[in-house]
């Protein structure tokens, strides 16, 4: 499949859950890794890792794993009200789609958990106390990762490949590192189901942007066209 302009990748790159049973060829996989690790990283320290998971038998320990912790937060999603810019429909498929994924973790053909070590305490530098050190401290992590999920995202869609950015996994996060052999000084990020799509790809649907995009202060909107 030719490579899409990235400008379609992101307009498109909906949320994937269901797939075929089709392998990924590694080729195409590497790809993939080779778009996440030109992702930024705070202080050039690229200290990410990217286990790749296509035994069937590991597969099956991680999305127990997975089954297990989206169980516990199930009735978050069965309860929480209707976000205002979404339909009744909307909401009713989103929910199965996810509570689909909750107990198909490990049918897709590649699981992507995406990981990053542990940094050390950072020395009090500044005069803005623990709370403010602390709250950086995971802002940055998370800076340092997340960049390089959505790169694998649009690089996924690029390659007609669905996959979704999914977290519940951190709540039985030993559970998974066992399973993987992951060191304690590794923190996982994300879990990404990868494979042949059985639904579409986009366009995706979002709030209007004057609702979110704000010019020079707050309360002032971006003039969108």
């Amino acid at each position: 499949m030719a490579d899409l302009g990235v400008f379609e990748a992101i307009h498109t790159a909906r949320a994937l859950r269901r797939f075929k049973p089709d392998p990924v060829p590694p080729e195409i996989i590497t790809r993939v890794l080779e778009a996440a690790i030109c992702a930024p990283s705070g202080g050039n320290v690229q200290d990410w890792y990217f286990v790749v998971v296509t035994d069937p038998e590991q597969r099956k320990r991680a999305g127990a794993a997975y089954a297990k912790a989206s169980l516990s937060v199930r009735p978050f999603y069965e309860n929480r009200p209707r976000p205002e810019h979404m339909t009744e429909a909307e909401e009713r498929h989103l929910r199965s789609s996810g509570f689909y994924l909750h107990e198909h973790m490990a049918d897709a053909p590649v699981l992507l958990l995406v990981c990053g070590r542990r940094r050390g305490p950072r020395p009090d530098i500044t005069n803005l106390g623990a709370n403010a050190l602390a709250r950086m401290a995971v802002a940055t992590a998370c800076a340092s990762i997340y960049p390089a999920v959505q790169n694998v995202i649009l690089a996924c869609r690029a390659l007609g490949l669905g996959t979704v950015l999914t977290t519940n996994h951190i709540l039985c996060e030993q559970e998974v590192k066992d399973a993987l052999g992951i060191p304690d000084d590794i923190d996982t990020y994300a879990l990404m189901p990868i494979g042949y799509p059985v639904g579409k790809f986009g366009p995706v649907r979002r709030k209007p942007l004057a609702a979110v995009a704000l010019h020079n202060r707050w309360g002032s909107a971006w003039p969108s066209a």
